[in-house]
Order: C-alpha cells, then structure tokens, then sequence
C-alpha cells in the first residue's frame, strides 16, 4: 500500500525544530491529514560591561536559535486532496549541549526547551494542482545553564516564539480533481515557501531570546516516490536572513543555512506508518558588527516518525531525533508528540 498522503507538514520553532505535519490521504480511502575572524563558535559583542560573560553564553545559546530551519519532515510534500481543513496540537521537548569556544571560560553549556504548538491547514486547487496553506505559532519556555570561570550561570524565559506561514504546490503527480490521471506510487513534486515572521518574544538587551527579531524566508523542492508500502523522500532547502539590526547595539547578519532531507516511509495500513528521518545542514555563518565568527554549521541530524489513527478523523503522532555529527549548534536530543483533526471545509 503507498503511504497514506493526508498529510500537511508543519514544524514546529527554535531551537527545537520537531517537524510537525499533516499526516497523510491514500486515495483509495479517506484518512486523516496531517573584518576579523572570531574564534570557533563565539559570536563578539561589544559593549555590555560586566554582563560581557553572560553575553559569552548567552550567545552560545542563540546558535541553537539558527537551528530554526533545521526540520526533520517527513510526508512534507505527499497527496491531500484539496478541501480539507487540518487543526493540530503539539508538545515537544529539547534538551542538550551547545558548541562554544573552547578558549573561553565556559563549561557544560547545556539547553533546555519545551515547546507548545497550535497550527491550522487547508488545502486547495492551485492551476489544476494540490496546494496546501499552513500557519503555526509557536509558545515555548527555554532554560540555558553554564559554568563560566567556575560560576554556575542560568537563564530562564518563556514567551511565544516567531509564527510561521507556509505555502506548498505540489505541481507534478497531484492533479485536481484526483481521478485516474493519478495512480498509486506516482512520482509526486512540490515545491513550498516558508516565511518566518518577527513577531516572537524579543529583548534588545538580551541575546537569549524565543524570536529573532528579523524575517526569514525559506525556498524547498520536494519529491515523493512510493514502491508498495515503502516510499522515498528527498528535499532541498536554503534559508535567507534578514539582518538583526538591534542585536545589543549592532547589526548581526547570517549568511544562507543550506538543508537537505531524506526520508524512507514504510506504511502499515492507512495513516498507520513509520519514518527513518534524516537530514544534513550547510552554512548559516554569522557577522556582528565587523567581526565574522567561525560558526559555520555543518551538521548532521537523523530520528525516527511513528503515525497511527486514532479515529477517521483523528490521528496522533511521535517523534525523536538527535545529532549525529556537530559542527556548531544543534547537538541535541528531541522528542515530540502531536495530535490532529481533520475535516471538509466549505
């Protein structure tokens, strides 16, 4: 059996990025959906006295907050049929350590992040093709700690985060109205665009922050491919940044995060399936003020997705994911949970 396609995908935000979606629609039934170069690792700020070694971490931590793009999303670009409405709740959890500069004074920085997500989906035609819109906000509470010449630092906040829009077309092998024109196993191609809006918890003299104080826009390909009960998955991504021009006083830019996914989907029955996740991130260097740091990210992260029905309109999801090679930022362990609603719009 192909994967069950009700699936509208929709992640969730920094640094815990947990990949939540729209989980899937077989069309033979009707499921549910769903200047100077910075030692490694530290970011240089200026200018903030005796907070300059809190800043040291605090900054460590907002590396993590760059992992924002970094989603692990399976069924991201799988059939819908057009009309439907998708509502879902979701908790995740985060928790680990964080790349610094080994020169400076700073030990066992760890993360901590529990994140709430409410987010909405519909799909629609777009020029004879499935399109799907998806709107996720975000409510976190992050906790950070340190050692930092031998004092135990801590920070703590909680606020929304940066609310997300995304518009995805799947353009090739999702025809409207479904018919005989689509089979089974079809190769399927979309493409989305995420834009990621500056509307989360900010402090402008804090560097820990839930949002980020700047736009992003996010351009993917996508493409689907199912052989039986097993499909394939393949996406690419970039990241674009707005420069943070109230970043303590300077101007804080970053340079385009590249991400590419891959994911092998075994369906058991209908909206009944399991995911080996895995993805790979390029670039995302930062320049503050006349300095550019060496925070260059090249890492890689690998989970698993497990779906299963709870109704014909209801459907319950889990995830996990950890690093496997880390670079800089995003060496962290996640686990999340989601529970969907689906029904037919107007």
């Amino acid at each position: 059996m192909p994967p069950d396609p009700t699936e509208l995908q929709i992640a969730a935000v920094a640094p815990v990025i947990l990949g939540w979606h729209f989980f899937g629609y077989d069309e033979r039934h009707e499921t549910d959906a769903t200047g100077g170069v910075a030692a490694r690792g530290a970011a240089v700020i200026l200018g903030v006295g005796g907070c300059t070694l809190r800043a040291f971490l605090v900054c460590a931590l907002l590396a993590a907050a760059t992992a924002s793009a970094q989603d692990l999303e399976p069924r991201a670009y799988s059939y819908v049929p057009p009309g439907m409405d998708f509502l879902v709740v979701g908790y995740g959890y985060a928790k680990g350590s964080v790349s610094t500069d080994p020169a400076l004074p700073i030990e066992d920085a760890k993360l901590a992040q529990s994140t709430s997500v409410l987010a909405w989906a519909r799909s629609f035609g777009l020029w004879g093709r499935v399109a799907k819109v998806d709107v996720i906000v975000p409510c976190s509470s992050l906790s950070g700690s340190a050692r930092v010449a031998g004092e135990e630092i801590e920070r703590h906040i909680s606020g929304l985060g940066d609310p997300r829009l995304r518009l995805t077309w799947i353009f090739h092998g999702a025809p409207v109205p479904s018919s005989a024109e689509r089979r089974p196993g079809d190769l399927v191609v979309g493409a989305s665009v995420q834009v990621t809006g500056p509307a989360g918890q900010y402090d402008d003299s804090r560097v820990v922050n839930l949002g980020s104080n700047r736009w992003a826009v996010k351009p993917e390909l996508g493409m689907s491919k199912a052989w039986g009960p097993v499909s394939l998955e393949l996406a690419s991504a970039v990241t674009f940044f707005q420069d943070n021009r109230d970043f303590l006083g300077q101007t804080r830019e970053q340079d385009p995060l590249y991400a590419f996914q891959a994911h092998l989907v075994y369906s058991f029955r209908r909206a009944l399936w399991v995911a080996l996740d895995g993805t790979y991130y390029l670039g995302g260097r930062t320049r503050v003020g006349d300095i550019r740091n060496d925070d260059l990210q090249r890492n890689t992260r690998a989970g698993v997705t497990f779906a299963m029905p709870l109704s014909a309109r209801q459907s319950l999801k889990l995830n996990a994911s950890t690093g496997v090679s880390t670079r800089f930022g995003g060496d962290w362990d996640a686990a999340g949970l989601a529970w969907q609603v689906r029904w037919a719009g107007p």
